[in-house]
């Protein structure tokens, strides 16, 4: 776009949501977001002061954002941040971007277990390290072990938890648990890559500039939730308990695999969709 006359904020956000209202379903939100980035202001700032001029290398640098955005690239990605539950995380193109879903995990946890107690905790794909750093600032006491295969994903969950001043978290480079030391866990909890292989939805929309390894996991996308009930046992003190996300379809076959695995007290949950998005097993005693 060649740049003409000044901007105002509010005509900026105009154009912008013009531009975008047939190509995001949050065009809105979207534009705030990035002109917010570009400005380095919170969104309240846009409409506090919406008669104040955008700078020429202020209008093309939105500009550059708002295309990147119509041709498909995340928000998150551009402005390279995503709120999960209480915190504001650094995500990258190496980590998947913490969807609100997830946040059930989280809430579960939080039912299950008490603030106060003294817990381990493992999370096997930490990614940008969203459910590992949301538990350790909801249980202080606790000490949470996050793990990744992707050596720099870990590098960005390493940097929002001392953004967060989060010293009850270890990270360790592991695929799943082949590096993890002999030792019992009193939950274990995941967002694993659970599409298929070959679903078109991952050469759609934002799923395209993330990482296929967060994403998916086999032909029919449930190898790395079999590889983490499978091994979960030797991990989890008894009595203790896995949770796992899913998509919305596999709640059944998760609840199949946990029984096999002689878990007990098995359920799914659902989001705010109403979808059943994670499924949760105890360890017996013996």
């Amino acid at each position: 776009m060649t740049i003409h006359r000044p901007l105002t904020l509010s005509n900026a956000l105009k154009r912008a949501y013009q531009q975008l209202e047939t190509q995001s379903d949050s065009a809105k939100f979207d534009a705030e977001l990035l002109l917010a980035k570009v400005l380095d202001k919170d969104r309240s700032y846009l409409y506090t002061w919406p008669e104040n001029i955008l700078s020429i290398e202020q209008q093309q640098t939105f500009e550059e954002l708002i295309q990147a955005r119509i041709q498909g690239q995340a928000v998150a990605y551009l402005v390279g941040e995503q709120a999960f539950w209480t915190l504001n995380l650094k995500v990258t193109s190496d980590t998947l971007i913490p969807r609100p879903e997830t946040e059930l995990l989280i809430e579960t946890a939080l039912e299950y277990y008490s603030t106060e107690a003294s817990l381990s905790i493992l999370d096997l794909g930490t990614g940008s390290g969203a459910i590992a750093l949301a538990l350790a600032s909801e249980f202080p006491h606790s000490q949470v072990l996050a793990v990744d295969i992707s050596p720099a994903a870990l590098k960005v969950a390493q940097h929002n938890a001392y953004a967060h001043q989060l010293d009850n978290v270890q990270f360790l480079h592991s695929s799943w648990f082949s590096q993890i030391p002999a030792q019992q866990f009193d939950l274990i909890i995941s967002n694993p890559p659970y599409i298929e292989s070959d679903d078109p939805h991952l050469q759609q929309g934002d799923l395209r500039y993330e990482p296929q390894i967060a994403l998916a996991s086999g032909i029919d996308g449930y190898d790395a939730i079999q590889e983490i009930i499978q091994n979960s046992s030797a991990y989890l003190k008894p009595q203790a308990y896995l949770m796992l996300e899913h998509g919305y379809q596999q709640a059944a076959r998760t609840q199949h695999y946990l029984s096999q695995a002689n878990f007990e007290a098995i359920q799914s949950r659902q989001d705010l969709a109403k979808h059943e998005r994670i499924t949760i097993g105890r360890l017996p005693t013996n």
